[in-house]
């Protein structure tokens, strides 16, 4: 059985060739538009499958771009992977697409890493980066298209900016790496969406929860997660009640 910092390192040179790949075919001018997007996912999903058949034969993957399988539901070890998170982005030529590999044991996400090939950045539990100096005005990231009601309501309440941004790996790594300091989302998402993010801001020693402080829970038989909350850990209590207040006035 692997160790933790072993699947760490596995899963940051996944997410990196990924990543390349992704890069090498959008600049090989072969497609564009959704058809970029498209075979960008099947491509790098295909890649990343290969990988973790040769280096962790018989392990559980859900992967976005895959047929589910239930036996995962009996494993306590299960690689829950985006190939391409954010394929708009990525097919417009944007920065803010991400590629996502991470490994969930008993349903917590124990390891997990985020590569942002555009910057030539990826983040992984095997380093999480020191949190930096918070924003002044706090910075709050939201969807390009769908803003979460509750991010929009708790920004005007406190004066923080709100910084619309494409995949959720984009938006989560923005705030570990400084760039804003809350990510609040509750428009759904799947697993694959934020089992990565979600493993590499809690390495970094951020606060990760749902939306109600309830805890995040992976290799479930139902893949939807609703809400999720990413933040310093000294303002997760005020930011939990003002969801509390929003979700009480709205009733």
């Amino acid at each position: 059985m692997s160790d933790t910092n072993a699947d760490s390192l596995l899963a940051r040179r996944i997410a990196e060739a990924a990543g390349k790949l992704l890069l090498t075919l959008r600049d090989s001018g072969m497609f564009s538009g959704k058809a970029l997007g498209d075979a960008g996912d099947q491509i790098a999903n295909a890649m990343i499958l290969r990988a973790l058949a040769q280096e962790r034969p018989g392990e559980a993957v859900l992967s976005e771009e895959s047929a589910d399988c239930s036996d995962r539901l009996n494993c306590s070890r299960v690689w829950i992977v985006d190939p391409l998170d954010g394929t708009r982005e990525y097919s417009e030529g944007r920065d803010d697409w991400a590629v996502h590999i991470a490994l969930a044991i008993d349903g917590q996400p124990a390891v997990g890493a985020v590569a942002l090939p555009e910057m030539g950045i990826t983040l992984a539990t095997d380093t999480p980066p020191a949190l930096p100096r918070t924003n002044d005005p706090v910075r709050m990231v939201v969807s390009r298209t769908r803003p979460a009601p509750e991010a929009v309501a708790i920004a005007e309440q406190t004066g923080a900016e709100l910084v619309p941004m494409g995949s959720a790996g984009a938006k989560a790594m923005a705030v570990v790496r400084g760039e804003a300091d809350i990510y609040l989302h509750s428009g759904g998402q799947y697993e694959w969406d934020s089992c990565a993010p979600i493993a590499v801001a809690r390495a970094a020693g951020l606060h990760v929860s749902r939306i109600d402080g309830s805890p995040m829970v992976y290799n479930m038989a139902e893949v939807w997660l609703p809400d999720l909350l990413i933040c310093r850990k000294e303002a997760a209590p005020a930011l939990l009640a003002s969801v509390r207040d929003f979700a009480q006035g709205a009733r």
